[in-house]
């Protein structure tokens, strides 16, 4: 983390006469969110056009298209006060609302006062909301008697300066393109998201640039521009696409089907470098991705409202697990979502989730409502999971539970409680929480499925072909990773018969990774493991431990003797070798990651024992 920003910085980038990008770096991840996840640091990128005339002579204010942040704040401003004058009628075209760029757009609205914002209707109405509001960095010593959720207290608390006043909104609610300076005609698009409900693109027609926001984005520092090359930025932006996007696929198809139709030579998203030579496979891998979604026959119902964006938070890693077992997830903003939509999903769904800032002390009222209709539609032999968010004392969530089990409700999990913004531990044990209820509606699926076929064989255990996989004869190892330092540091592990060495120059190896371990987490390019091939007769322990389900958020390491690699990573003393690696590519092979990973270190521990090898009658499991 970098809480006092001093590593963030902002540069200006060329893009056309009279546009300029103003992107803002920083090496660090800004928040403990999974989006971050992969630790790459981030870059967040506005776009400025210049004053002057248009096409019929009339005079154009510059205009600023999704500005950062106010975790940019200081460099940033620093930047646009040395190209746009204080007088200017500086225009702000709004992509993505929350707090911290409502927080940013009061500094402008100070610097600037004939400034003027323009956003879709449901950016309107969010900025409206949260104009006034103020969020503390921590709790007070003594909590008041009316709490806030999602970490927010609803006004500003004394000393701290007013905010100035709300500038004019021009309120875009359906598509509209605007004539700018220079030849410049911007477009711009409403496209609403129950994760961004207030999410407006821009398309600049003469360069053919599309400012997309948070669709195709990835969390990368980078300076250059574009990136180098389809390859370079491809697992960025997979990871941001299933953190946020993969709750969402329906409606995400519906924006790339709408962008299908527009002339784009280059799209710059609002984080990440631009993609100007394969953003056409972009948009068949958007579509690819959530084609797995689509085909899924198990979904789960994420139904939330989020004040200050940490319920949102919550809601995005319980999302990430369920996805990670091929669940669909059908995420919903009640804030924003219709009425029959929501009742809809609820009477479909396999499971539900419930999710709630606490504000004065309540829940809000769409949450209030989309909890009435889950005790009117809702299956009581589905299970359900409540979470939020709270600054004090969260009575929201103990009226989702309370209303819940008196309507005889059963619960998949404990309700979730995260007090102000989660940390990385408790994303981790969210990341898990979520997988673990995706297992739970397969497992009840297939038990299900047996019953209605009692007393014949499966397909896949009769198939001859599936029989044969299964005689491909595996190593017994198993996979241990640690990743960060002291309280920020995650670890993992798990039993791995799917190995095979793949190269002598440079030595590696690959190994599958089933997509619903957690261990997968922390397998990303750049990312050290360990690899212990377990020798003959003494594979029973580590197996043991390694194969049994741990609870969400559990140290796999716990009250385990292990010793360490050159580069921090967990040995199992047992083993009959240890290899040290750095993951350098992962292949997608239907539900596994095939990661392949470069040899840095290794022993041999028992230089006359054998490799513990794994027999299967079945290539249909392990």
């Amino acid at each position: 983390m970098d809480p006092s920003g001093q590593d963030r910085r902002v540069i200006s980038l060329p893009v056309d006469p009279g546009l300029t990008c103003l992107r803002c770096l920083s090496p660090r991840r800004l928040r403990f969110e999974v989006e971050y996840g992969l630790e790459r640091g981030t870059s967040a990128n506005s776009f400025l056009f210049d004053a002057g005339s248009n096409t019929t002579g009339q005079n154009i204010p510059p205009v600023l298209v999704h500005p950062p942040g106010a975790s940019f704040a200081a460099p940033y401003l620093e930047q646009l006060a040395a190209l746009v004058p204080a007088d200017a009628a500086l225009k702000v075209v709004v992509g993505h609302v929350n707090p911290n760029r409502v927080a940013l757009l009061r500094e402008l609205a100070s610097r600037w006062p004939a400034l003027m914002l323009v956003a879709s209707n449901a950016g309107a109405r969010l900025i409206e909301e949260l104009w006034s509001q103020q969020k503390p960095a921590t709790a007070p010593a003594a909590a008041p008697a009316a709490t806030a959720g999602d970490g927010a207290s609803p006004s500003p608390s004394a000393g701290e300066a007013a905010s100035p006043p709300l500038p004019a909104i021009d309120v875009v609610k359906q598509e509209a393109c605007r004539n700018l300076a220079g030849g410049h005609r911007l477009c711009l698009i409403p496209v609403p998201t129950p994760r961004w409900p207030g999410a407006l693109i821009a398309f600049e027609e003469q360069t053919g640039l599309l400012m997309s926001g948070k669709f195709f984005a990835a969390h990368l520092c980078s300076e250059a521009f574009a990136e180098a090359n389809r390859d370079s930025t491809e697992e960025d932006r997979r990871y941001f696409y299933d953190c946020l996007m993969a709750p969402m696929a329906r409606q995400v198809e519906s924006v790339v089907d709408r962008l299908d139709d527009l002339p784009i030579r280059t799209i710059a998203p609002g984080h990440g470098p631009a993609i100007a030579e394969s953003w056409r496979s972009l948009l068949a891998d958007y579509r690819r991705w959530g084609a797995a979604q689509g085909r899924a026959n198990l979904s789960v119902a994420l139904l939330y409202a989020s004040a200050y964006g940490n319920t949102a938070a919550i809601a995005d890693a319980l999302a990430q697990g369920v996805a990670r077992t091929g669940v669909r997830v059908e995420s919903l903003n009640c804030e924003f979502a219709p009425a029959e939509q929501l009742i809809a999903t609820i009477r479909a769904c396999d499971a539900l989730l419930i999710g709630s800032p606490t504000l004065g002390g309540h829940a809000p009222t769409p949450i209030v409502s989309a909890l009435g209709s889950v005790l009117a539609e809702g299956d009581r032999d589905k299970p359900v999971g409540v979470f939020g968010s709270f600054g004090w004392s969260g009575e929201a969530i103990d009226l989702l539970e309370t209303k819940l089990r008196d309507g005889g409700f059963s619960f998949a999990f404990e309700p979730i409680r995260v007090k102000f913004s989660p940390d990385l531990a408790t994303l981790r044990t969210l990341d898990e929480t979520g997988t673990a209820l995706g297992r739970r509606l397969i497992s009840e699926q297939r038990r299900s499925q047996r019953r209605t076929t009692a007393g014949g064989l499966s397909d896949s255990l009769s198939n001859p072909a599936v029989q044969a996989l299964g005689r491909v004869v595996g190593s017994l190892c198993v996979v241990t990773a640690r990743k960060g330092e002291g309280d920020t540091s995650l670890s993992g592990g798990m039993v791995a018969s799917w190995v095979s060495q793949a190269s002598f120059s440079p030595p590696g190896f690959t190994v599958a990774v089933a997509k619903d371990r957690s261990v997968e987490n922390l397998l990303h390019v750049g990312d050290r493991f360990a690899l212990n091939v377990l020798a003959a007769g003494r594979e029973r322990e580590p197996m043991k431990r390694f194969l049994r389900p741990f609870p969400p958020g559990a140290d796999r390491f716990a009250d385990l003797a292990t010793e360490t690699s050159p580069g921090g990573q967990p040995l199992l003393p047992e083993a009959l070798a240890w290899l040290e690696a750095c993951v350098k590519q992962r292949m997608e092979c239907g539900d596994h990651w095939v990661i392949y990973a470069q040899v840095e270190h290794g022993g041999l521990l028992d230089a006359k024992a054998t490799t513990a090898v794994h027999q299967r009658r079945s290539g249909g499991n392990y």
